[in-house]
């Protein structure tokens, strides 16, 4: 009996860049072998990207496109598009209004900076102020 497939399984998409990636190295004459070598993995690693059966990190996949030469827009081209998830029009506004405001770099930057205790009394403060009625 065929298991059903869960979310961190290989899905269409990774078999759609596997394919482009076995299409580019073909044309670029590069070995699985060699291929292997300069992203740091086995040659049965390559043989399961290209067949989609294992999914590709994000910065090997990066590591994939610098040997192929081609931007990874370039793999995910014609792939299988993903069902789309509702949109959030809360999370967007916020997103939005983030986006607009000349400050939000500078907090950005202070921000990756700070410990995770420091961060959750920001938040929490933060959320105090936000929610606090004007005076």
């Amino acid at each position: 009996m065929a298991r059903k497939p869960g979310p961190k399984d290989p899905q269409p998409v990774d078999a759609h860049v596997g394919a482009r990636i076995r299409f580019r190295r073909n044309l670029l004459g590069i070995s699985q072998t060699e291929m292997a070598a300069q992203i740091g993995v086995t040659f049965q690693q390559v043989q399961k990207y290209e067949k989609g059966s294992n999914r590709i990190g994000v910065s090997r996949l990066m590591q994939i496109c610098q040997v192929l030469d081609v931007a990874p827009e370039w793999l995910l081209e014609g792939a299988p598009e993903a069902k789309p998830k509702p949109r959030t029009p809360q999370l967007d506004a916020a997103f939005a209004a983030f986006q607009s405001d000349n400050l939000a770099p500078r907090l950005l930057l202070a921000w990756a900076r700070l410990p995770r205790r420091v961060k959750r009394s920001m938040v929490t403060l933060m959320t105090a102020l936000a929610d606090a009625p004007p005076k």
